[in-house]
């Protein structure tokens, strides 16, 4: 046999294999860009087939607290002929307030400035305008009125917070004792308000689980999975018990307010969505 025989028998040997591992590769390639395909019509990992037969419930979670956390506002002002002046008396008030206020074990992170004001204090006066007899039948003109600096206000602005409500009615009263001309916004919370959301939450969740199942016992279908949530904290009123004390404060002591603490509810809503079957 001679070499161009012997390479002829040879190709024809090797043309079939050669054939074949192209068709693999391409089909390799198509099943690439299928794949490729796929994951860009999926454009969340996991969403899988939409859901088509559906039911809804609602639940809803109560849990009720003792608040342990006082928050209130307290304000200094004082007014005088000139600014250093007024700045003197309100900082001397704001700053006996401060040092009340850790005599009575608040801490420094518990007592923060949220407003400081200069406001310029004015008198109007109105001159008096001419007789109308005496005008003769003529327009009457009235001068403008005049303008005059008095003094300025200075003004201080505390928000304070007490971890220890017993100690509320007489913290307030104690802040009134040592200049304080106005004192607001006393509200009552609970400090781990996350902690009892959830558990709110888990009680919503159960018991909307409850409604699906009583649900779809009388529709006679099974619930096969859970295909959409939605919640909502404030789906139902948070009640802070609350005291007014937004009135001014004399220098004088007295007596410390009652402050009943009450009970917080914190709610929470949610909707489940389930598959059927």
């Amino acid at each position: 046999m001679d070499e161009r025989a012997a390479d002829k028998i040879i190709a024809a040997t090797h043309w079939p294999r050669l054939m074949a591992a192209c068709a693999l590769g391409m089909l390799a390639i198509f099943l690439l860009v299928l794949t490729v395909g796929a994951l860009k019509s999926n454009q969340y990992i996991g969403t899988g087939i939409q859901a088509t037969d559906t039911i809804s419930v609602d639940g809803e979670g109560d849990v009720f607290a003792v608040p342990d956390t006082a928050t209130f506002t307290v304000t200094v002002q004082d007014t005088a002929p000139d600014v250093a002046t007024a700045q003197t008396k309100a900082t001397s008030e704001a700053n006996a307030i401060i040092a009340y206020l850790k005599s009575q074990n608040v801490p420094d992170t518990d007592v923060q400035t949220t407003d400081y004001e200069i406001n310029p204090q004015y008198s109007y006066s109105q001159a008096a305008c001419p007789d109308i007899a005496s005008s003769g039948g003529a327009p009457i003109y009235c001068p403008p009125g005049k303008q005059t600096l008095t003094g300025y206000q200075v003004s201080q602005t505390l928000s304070v917070k007490v971890t220890d409500t017993s100690k509320a009615g007489t913290i307030l009263a104690g802040v009134g004792s040592k200049g304080a001309s106005n004192v607001s916004g006393l509200s009552l919370t609970v400090a781990d308000q996350d902690a009892l959301q959830v558990q709110a939450r888990d009680k919503a969740i159960a018991q909307a689980q409850g409604k699906a199942q009583e649900l779809a016992k009388s529709l006679g279908v099974s619930l096969v999975r859970v295909v959409g949530f939605n919640e909502n904290q404030n789906g139902g009123p948070v009640y802070y018990a609350k005291a007014s004390a937004g009135m001014a404060l004399e220098a004088a002591p007295a007596p410390a307010p009652a402050i009943p603490t009450g009970q917080n509810k914190i709610t929470d809503d949610v909707t489940l969505t389930y598959e059927i079957r």
